[in-house]
């Protein structure tokens, strides 16, 4: 089941900022918390532990899932052993994600703990370790796999180096995760702060397309919000996507058809196997409204992202859904009904054959 997450800092936020936060991400069926203990120091042990602890547990209270980002460093700075992870789930937590790892049969051993803990493996760091680990007998059921967030611009990940160390972990099975910007948030866990996101293309996208780009990948799981707090817009706007289903913003031409319109925003929509490089087809309503007179009242060319609903000009086509790929000339049989913004262009290469997909209305 995929999921949506967000992100808190006890240690940079006060808790009574954090639990509304929290409320208000459950409010809007948020699962997920991602908190760092990366930025411990040993004379702030008992407030750290203090502070985390209440708002892990106010989380939990919500049905919301914790894990803590943890590295070899703060289990030595907490006085933690590798073998026993009761401190983490004495604060709460549900699992814990290993920035920096071990040398894998010590992650293997995690596996089994007592406390039935989930660890979460760094797949940002693109060897062989999720391999290593699983080559020392790991128990998978387990193991998680998250990216990293880069509050540094121009320094997050790559797309084809997402994809491929992605795609290690999909292939074993394992659950993965990776993390959004909120423009309006301004809190993480380190000084420098230019956005917080895994993919850098990312950075000055829509926040909804973040999301609907990592699920169009069919690699990503959970999106978790890395920075706080997104304002509650955002929340909502998450929460509206099908994260199953790539559901692209669009707009429409002010004299659309009723019909013309109920055919865009309420059918249900799936690129034909037999594929093109202009269009995208989605027949179905032609079938649906067959017989329909449909006149033509917006004949322009058509360019990249544009919507098309066939005139009966094009007699057994009338009806049909297209979505353009490419400029293309109008004949004048053809209406132009609505386009794409902007910002979603970017996921029309994503609706493969037989991709289900919709549209969502935008002012």
């Amino acid at each position: 089941m995929r999921k949506l997450g967000i992100s808190v800092y006890p240690n940079h936020s006060s808790v009574a900022e954090i639990k509304e936060y929290m409320d208000l991400a459950a409010k809007y069926n948020f699962t997920r918390v991602f908190t760092c203990l990366l930025s411990v120091e040993d004379e702030e042990k008992e407030k750290i532990v203090k502070d985390f602890s209440e708002t892990i547990f106010h989380a939990k209270a919500l049905g919301m899932e914790v894990v803590a980002d943890v590295s070899p460093k703060v289990f030595g700075q907490l006085g933690i052993s590798y073998n026993d992870l009761s401190f983490f789930k004495e604060i709460g937590a549900d699992g814990i994600r290993l920035d920096m790892g071990f040398t894998g049969n010590e992650e293997s051993m995690m596996t089994f703990n007592p406390q039935g803990l989930d660890i979460e493996l760094n797949i940002s760091s693109g060897t062989r370790y999720l391999e290593n680990i699983l080559s020392y007998q790991a128990n998978s059921y387990k193991l998680m796999g998250c990216h990293n967030f880069y509050p540094h611009r121009y320094t997050g990940l790559s797309y084809d180096h997402f994809i491929r160390t992605t795609e290690v972990y999909k292939e074993n099975g394992i659950r993965t995760a990776a993390f959004v910007n909120s423009p309006t948030a301004k809190i993480g866990p380190w000084p420098v702060e230019e956005g917080l996101c895994t993919l850098e293309m990312h950075r000055e996208w829509p926040i909804t397309t973040q999301a609907k780009h990592l699920w169009a990948t069919d690699l990503i799981d959970d999106v978790i919000i890395a920075n706080s707090f997104a304002s509650e817009e955002e929340l909502k706007a998450l929460s509206n996507i099908d994260p199953y289903k790539l559901t692209l913003d669009c707009t429409l031409v002010d004299d659309i058809p009723e019909l013309e319109k109920k055919i865009v925003l309420e059918e249900f929509h799936f690129n034909r196997g037999d594929i093109s490089d202009y269009v995208i087809r989605s027949t179905q309503s032609r079938v649906k409204y067959k017989g329909h007179d449909f006149k033509p009242f917006n004949t322009t060319d058509m360019t990249t992202g544009d919507i098309i609903v066939e005139t009966s000009l094009y007699a057994h086509y009338a009806g049909e859904l297209q979505l353009a790929l490419l400029p293309m000339e109008n004949s004048g049989k053809t209406n132009v009904v609505g386009s794409v913004v902007e910002a979603d262009l970017a996921l029309l290469p994503y609706i493969k054959p037989w991709q289900k997909f919709a549209f969502n209305l935008v002012k």
